[in-house]
């Protein structure tokens, strides 16, 4: 329930006209509102890893949403981006880097939908190369300036379909899903190297459930973590996989 309520809360401020938003005042302290994120939202949610917290406390969210929503960077809610897509909820973020990191052996992590960049930028704070896939060329081109302007060299920006992975450098230690389908893509469990993780939501817009995958000796094992509700995945002609 908690996961459709930012639902609600994204929906009203698409739809929000942008002069009733709340103004970015020039002295906002966006580095004592990060500390505040990291404390409030996600240690309190029981996420310890330290290379997780170090990671959400060092980049700067506000980089990665529109000039409108700076002042809501750091608040416990996705942003929208544009293209229908959004900015996952900082938690979320944190939690799904926190499984693929648990036992520190990821070195090239493959993500499936780029959006604005963030949560690759978490990723590559931790793990050694960072793979991206975006759908969108507008959204990919501008996540892949930022990233660079930003000096993030080991990252990795490819404008296509997600649902086929980047089968170029496969396999990968860890693959994280950022968009929904309503299965789990054959491509991206073929691309998973033996013992890597993968964590997706699956599932319709209402219904979907954030997975956990491991291969281990080829066999894929699966794990419910918890109910989310993320965009969802599609091909070149916005068709829902």
């Amino acid at each position: 329930m908690k996961n459709i309520l930012f639902v609600v809360i994204y929906l009203f401020y698409v739809f929000l006209p942008i002069s009733s938003r709340a103004e970015n005042s020039p002295s906002m302290n966006f580095k004592k509102l990060r500390e505040s994120m990291v404390i409030s939202q996600i240690e309190a949610r029981g996420i310890k890893n330290k290379k997780v917290l170090k990671a959400m406390l060092k980049v700067e969210r506000h980089r990665f949403v529109a000039e409108e929503y700076k002042s809501q960077a750091y608040e416990d809610h996705p942003l929208p981006i544009g293209e229908g897509q959004t900015i996952s909820q900082p938690y979320i973020v944190a939690l799904m880097t926190d499984v693929l990191d648990r036992d520190g052996s990821n070195n090239k992590v493959l993500e499936i939908g780029a959006g604005s960049g963030y949560q690759a930028a978490v990723l590559a704070e931790i793990f050694k190369k960072v793979y991206t896939v975006e759908i969108s060329n507008n959204l990919g081109q501008k996540a892949k300036k930022l990233l660079h302007d930003l000096g993030y060299e080991n990252i990795s920006v490819k404008i296509g379909d997600g649902y086929k992975g980047w089968e170029e450098y496969s396999p990968f230690d860890a693959i994280i899903v950022t968009c929904s389908p309503s299965h789990i893509p054959q491509p991206l469990k073929d691309q998973l190297a033996e013992g890597g993780k993968m964590i997706i939501p699956v599932g319709n817009y209402y219904n979907q459930e954030l997975m956990l995958l491991i291969k281990e000796k080829g066999v894929i094992k699966e794990k419910k973590i918890i109910p989310v509700v993320f965009v969802p995945m599609t091909d070149n002609d916005g068709k829902k996989y």
